[in-house]
């Protein structure tokens, strides 16, 4: 390629990029509201709670409040929790394991509704910024927590304060309701070719 050519194509690229910055800096400059944001993090791929602790995880950086309702995998390994706890940040978990490991859905229900109470109040205390409701979805899709109540509750939460929840199946009202909503597609999995899940990668 010829020098002309070559500071053609340098031209070109830089005059995509420069389109693309203005309009980047319009969409910013037209988000002129201050408020706290639910996002819903679903889908059947994996690295949804991932994601939601990476946002604790950023928040505390911030030295910002932050609070950790765990709604099924409280039960196992953690080493969000491990680190996380140690740095003084508040958890409650349901301590009641996969749905497929449970001999008493009753006792379940009860264990969800208990971690909803506490979650509840923290929804409510503007001390906190940011709190990850960790596969909350679950709940609602088994009928262990009202739908109607969560909605509710997340509408009305202190305006500066931030909610991230996760899990599969989102329901549609709850992803009217967020700010915004990721799906985690599925593409491929090491499971799928018999590895083992790692410490310290899956939990």
């Amino acid at each position: 390629m010829s020098d002309v050519n070559t500071i053609s194509k340098q031209a070109q690229d830089q005059k995509r990029r420069d389109a693309q910055k203005a309009k980047v800096n319009e969409a910013v400059a037209k988000a002129d509201i201050e408020r706290g944001l639910l996002l819903v993090i679903t889908g059947n791929g994996k690295g949804k709670s991932t994601a939601g602790f990476g946002n604790i995880t950023r928040a505390l950086g911030h030295y910002q409040q932050v609070a950790v309702v765990q709604f099924v995998k409280g039960n196992l390994a953690c080493g969000e929790r491990n680190l996380l706890s140690r740095l003084g940040v508040p958890f409650h978990t349901m301590n009641t394991g996969f749905s497929w490991d449970s001999k008493d859905p009753s006792n379940d229900k009860l264990a969800a509704q208990q971690a909803w109470a506490q979650a509840k109040l923290w929804l409510a205390d503007p001390h906190y910024d940011v709190i990850l409701l960790d596969e909350l979805t679950y709940m609602i899709t088994w009928g262990f927590i009202e739908l109607d109540d969560v909605l509710n509750t997340l509408a009305n939460r202190p305006t500066e304060m931030s909610v991230i929840i996760t899990g599969r199946a989102a329901h549609r009202d709850l992803k009217d309701l967020a700010d915004t909503v990721s799906e985690v597609r599925p593409e491929k999995h090491a499971f799928q070719q018999g590895l083992k899940a790692r410490i310290g990668i899956d939990w």
